[in-house]
């Protein structure tokens, strides 16, 4: 049995729900200071923003499009020791609206890392949980690199270009050096000598290729590292059938991100607080503005997740996937607690 190292998964990752009010407003009970909040309306179709630390908290970029960084607007407005504030933009506060984010701990805006061929304007990380975030001005160049700050290969690595219109390429450790995916978008795989200039991320640095998606410009990356007991990065095939196949990751999920990798169709992200009880996790989609979903597709249990639907989108026989996933809670921590069952 896994014990993971991090016994408060709640330190390093946690959801948060709200309702907007239509003014400034403080939110508490994240757990700490978050350095990457990805907001997500629920009753209504709005973009996906992602702020985070290092690009400054009040400006943020949209998951399912390819638009440059946002700086201007009122939407997060400062941060503190239990959480943030949102200020009046309807997109983060709308009034009567109801909000999730999800949040996640890296180290403040960091420094620059000087370890690969660019040096980053920041790097901000957090070696316990596996997490970095990193910035720096492109010079089109395929073989250049910049270091990631984590110490070990990351699992998932998401890069995007702040100042021109651009994909989100994704990279998962389940791919070639040469295959990627985009978060905008519901495309299957693809494939491509430019992507990560055909080099497996090492230990501390990313290999990029020379085009707009990965070294033009100021550019940003979110590099995650799979931890024990707290997080897991990996991929699954379908078998067609309402009882589907059992994921395992050591513990109980509080965050699930899963897409087809060979087929075209959408991103998936369900969580352990809205509705918060088995089967009724809703879906929220990444790549899409649309309101939350109620259609229940996977359990989340002690030791990871189940499967309970053939849809494509989850579990066809003829599909292979990815996924992401966090924990509310190891299986069994450093203090020899076993999780229970939701």
């Amino acid at each position: 049995m896994a014990y993971s190292a991090i016994s408060k998964s709640s330190s390093y990752f946690n959801t948060k729900l709200y309702t907007g009010t239509g003014s400034s407003q403080v939110l508490t009970g994240v757990g700490f200071s978050p350095d990457l909040i990805w907001t997500a309306t629920k009753n209504e179709s709005e973009i996906r923003p992602i702020n985070d630390s290092v690009n400054g908290i009040n400006n943020y970029l949209r998951s399912n499009a390819t638009d440059t960084l946002e700086t201007s607007g009122s939407n997060i407005t400062a941060q503190s020791s239990d959480g943030y504030t949102v200020g009046t933009e309807d997109r983060f506060n709308q009034s009567s609206n109801t909000f999730v984010s999800w949040n996640w701990k890296a180290n403040g805006q960091g420094s620059s890392n000087t370890d690969g061929s660019i040096n980053t304007t920041y790097t901000s990380v957090n070696t316990t949980s596996g997490f970095s975030i990193s910035t720096w001005t492109g010079n089109s160049t395929a073989g250049a690199t910049i270091g990631h700050g984590l110490g070990v290969k990351p699992s998932l690595i998401i890069i995007k270009n702040l100042g021109a219109s651009s994909q989100w390429l994704t990279w998962f450790d389940s791919f070639a050096n040469t295959e990627m995916v985009y978060l905008n978008l519901t495309n299957a795989k693809g494939t491509g000598q430019t992507y990560f200039n055909s080099t497996t991320p090492t230990s501390s640095l990313i290999t990029l290729g020379g085009g707009v998606d990965e070294n033009r410009n100021t550019m940003v990356a979110y590099c995650f590292a799979e931890k024990t007991g707290f997080s897991k990065f990996g991929s699954y095939t379908g078998n067609g059938n309402a009882d589907g196949p059992m994921i395992y990751t050591g513990f109980k999920p509080a965050f699930y991100l899963w897409k087809p990798y060979n087929a075209t169709d959408s991103w998936n992200l369900v969580d352990s607080k809205r509705e918060g009880y088995n089967p009724d996790n809703n879906r929220l989609f990444p790549n899409s503005n649309t309101s939350e979903d109620t259609q229940d597709r996977v359990d989340l249990v002690s030791n990871g997740i189940k499967i309970r639907t053939s849809d494509g989108g989850t579990n066809s026989s003829s599909r292979s996937y990815i996924y992401m996933a966090f924990a509310e809670a190891p299986l069994v921590g450093s203090n020899n607690v076993p999780c229970t069952a939701r």
